[in-house]
């Protein structure tokens, strides 16, 4: 399978189930892959920022926040293909009434989602151990279903076996099922 078209579909289907979801009023997307931009552009209400090499995920992240500034904000990254938006609309109502907020991958160790209240300064520490880390920066664990969708990440083929038993988004299921033909 190519992994540049799988990871865009991962990442589209993840935009896609955010941009879907009741509690969340823009999507902005920062990413420096034009396939991303042209085949995310059938999905209302995205705003794209390009990544122009910001320094790592983190600041990339960063200036997604920025452009949300006075408002609640809350980071993903591109590898949730199956997320349901109503397992994110949860998350994001209960990380409201905290400063901020983290969800754990399915193993946790990782971290999913990071939030922040409008007012309070943007903050992210994503990568391999990311949630002992949100925690340690005061990020408040949010007490997230383990069969949440918004848990799952995908880093490997098992991780994407295990999302596909959830339901991936239509995306990712149809290079899935190509690759198993």
């Amino acid at each position: 399978m190519d992994r540049v078209a799988l990871a865009r579909a991962i990442a589209i289907d993840t935009i896609a189930a955010a941009a879907a979801c009741e509690s969340v009023a823009q999507v902005v997307v920062v990413t420096d892959d034009g396939g991303v931009v042209l085949q995310a552009v059938d999905i209302p209400g995205l705003r794209f920022v390009a990544d122009d090499d910001a320094g790592g995920l983190d600041a990339a992240v960063a200036v997604g926040a920025e452009k949300a500034d006075g408002t609640p904000r809350a980071a993903l990254l591109g590898d949730l293909p199956a997320l349901r938006p109503s397992d994110l609309a949860l998350a994001l109502d209960a990380a409201a009434s905290v400063d901020r907020a983290v969800v754990a991958d399915a193993e946790g160790t990782g971290s999913t989602l990071v939030t922040a209240r409008a007012g309070v300064s943007w903050l992210s520490s994503f990568g391999d151990g990311s949630f002992a880390r949100h925690v340690e920066l005061g990020f408040e664990p949010l007490e997230i279903p383990d069969a949440s969708t918004l848990r799952r990440d995908v880093d490997t083929a098992d991780q994407l076996d295990a999302a596909a038993r959830l339901g991936l988004g239509p995306r990712t299921a149809a290079l899935v099922a190509a690759r198993r033909r």
